[in-house]
């Protein structure tokens, strides 16, 4: 019996409007695209510019599509993403975001969509995909610790989530040991950036109770336990697709140049004997905090990479390293300067994206929360599972001193306490770097869709 050949499949991929979130976004898209699916990626102008400008190497079945940017008051009228904004000013994004709904649906209903990926931030995406007929599929960008952390749809949308506190320590549905929960300052700092209106929790709530099904961006080699609790606690199928690693990407753009000058300076290192440090695109420290954090980097005594963006660097912090550090402006090539043989570890904020971008190197953390969305919990987890040591701070305002971070990047990159963390995180390197492993995931993802749109079209014609 020859089995019948598939169809193509008109997949919408709508992200919220974070680098952090386009970036897998794309990524999983460029896969379906090579499964044979047309994909339509929708965003902002400005967004879907920076996409068509840094990416020229996008196929033909990938169409980028601008969706006109709503404005609403305080928002400055060029900011289309996380990253043009301080953290007080999100909220107004996210309303923005909201007024997407009516050019989104009307996308939708006139193009023949066969499923919309989305993201968690439109609460209001499920109910209208299902009025259209379309298939509603949540990708969560954030891993399966944290969605477990956050609940069922129920405690999102109505329970336990009154006060900081409550966030504080590891939920009552959690059935297997684990510290991963937030700090105090890490939850009002979190508060900083949610809509009154319609809270963070709330949007993950209406998201997972309305979606068809849950796709995360894990796999079971890394958790295992969460991975079997979501099902139990959401009552829908949840699809690990796994880590979506990117490649090393090889453009050459404005800062070319900038790339050479570093891997000519890296190339004089000895192997892994340099710290990366970079606190993503969004976390802004005070001054007291970065003069601290520069302090424990000098005082750390190691040869160093720092990716500044948002806060200067202390007055002669830079002259007095000069032998020893290469501070980067701006933003980095960050999977290329990873994939140096000389860089041997990663003071990170703990982003989702930078933890995979790391371990798929086999390097080991030093972690450093950021402090918003799901980076403290990360923070814990990753401690937990020996990849890496977290900064010790205060719990309440997030404060800490030079000397614990220098102490910190030592027992994580020469230390011999630290030698376990070291071999955790290489042996990482097996899952997270394993391109066959993670590609069955999203083999075992792209068959669902097509199996469901299937079912869809005999539905129809019976």
């Amino acid at each position: 019996m020859g089995s019948e050949s598939k169809r193509s499949l008109h997949i919408a991929m709508f992200p919220w409007l974070a680098h952090g979130h386009i970036t897998p976004f794309l990524e999983l898209s460029k896969f379906l695209s090579l499964h044979g699916h047309a994909v339509s990626f929708l965003s902002t102008p400005k967004n879907i510019a920076r996409l068509s400008r840094t990416r020229p190497e996008l196929p033909p079945s990938i169409r980028l599509i601008s969706l006109p940017m709503p404005r609403v008051p305080n928002l400055p009228s060029l900011a289309e993403s996380t990253s043009d904004l301080d953290i007080d000013s999100i909220p107004y994004l996210k309303k923005a975001y909201d007024l997407l709904e009516p050019a989104l649906t009307r996308f939708l209903s006139g193009s023949s969509v066969d499923f919309v990926i989305h993201d968690f931030a439109s609460h209001w995406l499920p109910g209208a995909a299902a009025r259209l007929g379309v298939g509603s599929v949540f990708f969560s960008t954030i891993n399966a610790t944290s969605l477990a952390f956050l609940g069922p749809p129920s405690e999102l949308i109505g329970g336990r989530c009154h006060k900081p506190e409550d966030l504080t320590c590891v939920p009552e549905w959690i059935p297997y040991e684990s510290t991963a929960c937030f700090r105090l300052h890490e939850v009002l700092k979190h508060q900083r950036c949610m809509d009154e209106e319609v809270s963070d929790f709330c949007r993950f709530g209406h998201v997972i109770d309305g979606c068809d099904f849950v796709i995360v961006r894990s796999c079971r080699e890394f958790e295992s336990e969460p991975l079997s609790l979501l099902p139990e606690i959401y009552q829908k199928p949840v699809i690990p697709i796994g880590l979506v690693t990117p490649a090393i990407r090889e453009e050459v753009g404005d800062d070319d140049e900038k790339w050479k000058a570093l891997k000519s300076w890296l190339d004089t290192k000895c192997e892994k004997s340099v710290l990366y440090v970079a606190l993503g695109t969004e976390v802004i420290l005070s001054s007291e905090l970065m003069n601290e954090l520069a302090s424990g980097i000098e005082k750390s005594g190691l040869p160093f990479v720092w990716v500044v963006r948002n806060c200067p660097i202390p007055a002669g912090f830079e002259e007095r390293v000069s032998d020893r550090g290469f501070v980067w402006a701006g933003w980095a090539p960050q999977t290329r300067i990873l994939a140096h043989e000389a860089i041997g570890g990663f003071l990170t904020h703990c982003g989702w994206n930078s933890t995979i971008e790391a371990l798929s190197r086999g390097l080991p953390l030093v972690l450093f929360s950021g402090g918003s969305s799901d980076q403290g919990i990360m923070a814990r987890f990753l401690h937990e599972k020996r990849v890496g040591f977290e900064v010790p701070r205060d719990e309440v305002d997030g404060s800490f001193m030079g000397d614990v971070v220098a102490e910190s990047i030592r027992r994580v990159m020469v230390e011999r306490e630290g030698e376990p963390i070291r071999a955790t995180a290489r042996a990482m390197k097996e899952v997270f770097g394993d391109t066959e492993l993670q590609n069955k995931y999203l083999e075992e993802f792209a068959g669902i869709l097509e199996k469901g749109a299937t079912t869809k079209d005999q539905k129809m014609v019976n």
